[in-house]
């Protein structure tokens, strides 16, 4: 099961390197939605971390992919949300908002603004790979980690003492 964590811890952290160099390097600004993105990667790819380190026993590997699953769905709820909304630009205003002012203003943005602090146009297309914006690869993202994370649920120890058929 550490392995799977890893592999979770991994993905985030090449996730969010991706970002930063969109960031940095493409100069494309993210949006507040694309901050709650990227916090959803942080706390899914921490608590793998921490879930790697810990290796604990079954209930606690189903207790860490419960979090994990948890935090992605979370993640899948705002990506979905920021794919229509550039889909559907009209139906909602996105940029300097009192959402954005707010997520500036938390610590985190303060203690690392270049990955949590958001400046973009949620509707801006940008980028896209095969058809797909930016959001859309965070959501099938997130659906993969939701998967990932459920392995360890269905997972199963065999009696030592039974004997199979």
């Amino acid at each position: 099961m550490r392995l799977i964590f890893l592999l979770i811890f991994l993905s985030c952290i090449g996730l969010l390197g991706y970002a930063q160099y969109l960031q940095h390097v493409q100069g494309l600004l993210p949006c507040p939605l694309c901050v709650a993105q990227r916090v959803a990667y942080w706390l899914i790819g921490v608590t793998a971390l921490i879930a790697f380190l810990h290796n604990p026993s079954l209930t606690g590997n189903r207790f860490y992919s419960i979090f994990i699953m948890f935090f992605a769905f979370l993640g899948g709820i705002v990506a979905a949300r920021h794919a229509w909304l550039i889909r559907y630009p009209e139906s909602f205003e996105c940029g300097i908002s009192p959402e954005e002012a707010f997520l500036n203003s938390l610590p985190i943005a303060e203690w690392w603004p270049g990955m949590f602090e958001a400046n973009g146009d949620c509707a801006n297309i940008d980028w896209e790979f095969l058809s797909l914006t930016i959001p859309d690869w965070s959501f099938l993202a997130f659906i993969i980690l939701i998967c990932i994370a459920f392995f360890p649920i269905l997972k199963y120890r065999k009696n030592p003492n039974s004997k199979s058929i």
